[in-house]
């Protein structure tokens, strides 16, 4: 696809998972950002925005703010995480670099107020290592079809765009005591009360990759470059002992 077909590819997903309208936001090299706010899709002005990217602005775009919408978003996903979790839920993968990964568009099975989008985006960004400070429910992520100019003009490219089942909100949002996310434990142990060491903390992690549909063996290589500093020589070990352990009680959660 070239350019203005990525673009059109990003907004008819964006329809199809019950979008109707954007706010577009131009980064210009000065500085200065201009809003166009609550747009039609059909009606924003790509074409002005080409022009402008030309100049080096960035292009940025978010579902029009002040409305409930079926949509979360993470960013700095690691491409190949990203197109696992877009082989099991319907989900729009965005590179914005070969450096920064992805942004990540999941559709979900009902509409989501824009703090519950930030609950819902913490309780993701937790698991699956997103940038924990893009989860706000209105945060901006780049056009596809543009160039990232903070990237030295690299393309940012749709990678994927898939409809299979919609990521149920539901668990996440249960967790959460509003206005305040309240954080499932990571592990907990009879009588002892949640684990927040390292290793317990890890392990909620490892669960939440794979609850996500990710290849274990993935899993795996990301723990062990993870726990490598800390647990030395013994990071392959407890890596494929928690890997293991954890898929076992995913299976059993699911079963």
């Amino acid at each position: 696809m070239n350019a203005k077909e990525q673009t059109h590819a990003m907004l008819e997903w964006w329809r199809r998972a019950g979008v109707e309208r954007a706010d577009l936001a131009v980064h210009r090299a000065d500085g200065v950002m201009i809003w166009h706010r609550s747009r039609a899709l059909e009606r924003l002005p790509l074409g002005w925005a080409r022009a402008e990217n030309i100049r080096s602005a960035e292009i940025y775009v978010r579902a029009a703010r002040g409305k409930a919408w079926p949509l979360a978003f993470l960013d700095d996903v690691a491409t190949q995480l990203a197109l696992r979790i877009a082989q099991k839920y319907s989900a729009l993968a965005i590179e914005t670099s070969p450096v920064g990964g992805c942004h990540l568009w999941l559709a979900c099975q009902r509409p989501l107020a824009e703090s519950e989008r930030a609950v819902a985006q913490r309780w993701l960004a937790q698991r699956t290592g997103a940038d924990p400070a893009s989860t706000s429910g209105e945060h901006l992520g780049r056009l596809a079809g543009f160039r990232n100019w903070k990237r030295s003009g690299v393309w940012v490219n749709l990678v994927a765009a898939s409809w299979f089942e919609s990521w149920d909100p539901t668990p996440a949002l249960a967790e959460a005591s509003p206005p305040v996310l309240q954080r499932r434990p990571p592990l907990s142990r009879p009588g002892a009360g949640p684990d927040r060491s390292p290793s317990g903390l890890e392990w909620g992690w490892v669960c939440g990759l794979l609850e996500l549909g990710c290849d274990s063996e993935d899993v795996y290589q990301r723990l062990v470059a993870r726990a490598r500093k800390r647990r030395g020589r013994d990071a392959e070990r407890y890596a494929r002992r928690t890997v293991d352990r954890a898929a076992r009680q995913v299976v059993a959660g699911t079963g």
